[in-house]
């Protein structure tokens, strides 16, 4: 489906594009494959849309009169964790989005937000695709800002000596989502870098193109967010170890203690065990009750120690 921004944008075939319009298109890998060869796209491209592309870092191919790449999306707040792809199709007064996978058309929704955001007079190609991009990473600064809150709570929860077996494994899961967002950022500064440098001279005007070189601020200062959330949750997952051989210490300190504390009651049992006939404890009808009454002396004895010197 192809658009072209006059006074509202206009539904047009392929064969109705005017180069002094811009025109706008979202559209599937199969009517891709009918209108690629008369826009001129290098049959390659066309049929790297027929499937998914599983990496983030796909790179960006700048030929003379167009710019192609392919972008897998991200919608963080997503419980399935599920990526939209497309492929963007830049060209002078002209872009199109191919629909490669766009699960629940959200995607789809976001592009035409963008074609509409701007009026007639003030809408411009370098517009449009900072709309669009922006409204990818729309909601992006609000879940990195809870992200950094529940790190925060987790944090609490390791100096309340509040957490679950399972904690590592969420540092974990937490550390992977981030490094996806990550990649994620990396790829959208590829590409707009890569429309910054406008190789092709398929933007006019270098004043527009601000809007690009401010997405590129924006998606950099995302990046570094990430970034920053990645290595604190290094820092809480060390913290953790650290509480953890903490905690191993003091019970090892608690069973040296104990063990001190009743050894002495061992060395007893183990001279009163000999069972020489010379003993003189033997024959004495309060031998019983000395070595009773000896061994609380000893173990009292060395728990007042104990308490003075601060072992427990």
């Amino acid at each position: 489906m192809l658009y072209q921004i006059r006074e509202n944008p206009v539904k047009i075939g392929i064969n109705e594009i005017d180069e002094g319009y811009i025109t706008a298109g979202y559209v599937t890998a199969e009517q891709l494959q009918e209108i690629g060869g008369a826009l001129g796209f290098a049959q390659s491209t066309i049929d790297a849309c027929r499937s998914a592309n599983k990496h983030f870092r796909s790179g960006v191919e700048v030929y003379d009169d167009y710019t192609f790449t392919e972008l897998r999306i991200i919608n963080p707040n997503d419980k399935r964790n599920r990526e939209d792809c497309v492929a963007l199709y830049i060209k002078k007064n002209l872009i199109i989005v191919v629909d490669v996978e766009d699960y629940d058309s959200s995607t789809k929704n976001k592009f035409m937000a963008a074609v509409n955001r701007f009026s007639y007079k003030n809408a411009t190609l370098e517009k449009i695709i900072y709309a669009f991009f922006d409204s990818l990473i729309a909601n992006d600064f609000k879940y990195i800002e809870d992200k950094g809150n529940e790190i925060t709570e987790l944090e609490e929860d390791v100096l309340k000596e509040n957490t679950d077996e399972d904690f590592n494994l969420d540092m974990l899961h937490l550390k992977k989502e981030l490094l996806r967002l990550h990649n994620y950022y990396e790829q959208l500064l590829d590409i707009t870098d890569a429309i910054e440098e406008n190789e092709n001279d398929i933007f006019d005007s270098e004043d527009d193109l601000r809007y690009i070189a401010n997405l590129g601020l924006k998606i950099t200062r995302l990046r570094e967010d990430a970034d920053s959330l990645s290595s604190s949750v290094t820092h809480l997952q060390d913290a953790y170890s650290s509480f953890l051989d903490l905690k191993l210490n003091n019970t090892m300190k608690l069973f040296t203690v104990i063990t001190s504390i009743f050894f002495p009651l061992t060395l007893i049992v183990g001279w009163y065990g000999m069972n020489f006939q010379s003993m003189p404890e033997f024959a004495w009808k309060y031998g019983y009750v000395f070595v009773i009454a000896l061994s609380v002396t000893v173990v009292s004895v060395l728990l007042i120690i104990g308490k003075r010197k601060k072992w427990f």
